[in-house]
């Protein structure tokens, strides 16, 4: 798996109809309107998440490799 940075993360959230609720400090909380999950995104400026956050991150957002294109 290839390692992107929070923003692509949040964009790629953003696409599969996620909505940015609130940002405390550098993290970015997202909620999903259907089922009501919430995910934190830690935003570094342009720095890549590292793979066991990223893995988390996806499991959590049921976001599949594929996305990340």
């Amino acid at each position: 798996m290839k390692s992107i940075s929070g923003k692509t993360f949040c964009k790629i959230l953003e696409r599969k109809g996620w909505i940015l609720k609130r940002v405390k400090g550098s993290h970015h909380i997202y909620q999903n309107p259907e089922s009501n999950s919430i995910v934190s995104v830690p935003v570094h400026s342009n720095k890549d998440l590292k793979i066991g956050t990223l893995g988390t991150l996806m499991k959590n957002a049921n976001v599949s490799e594929s996305d990340l294109q």
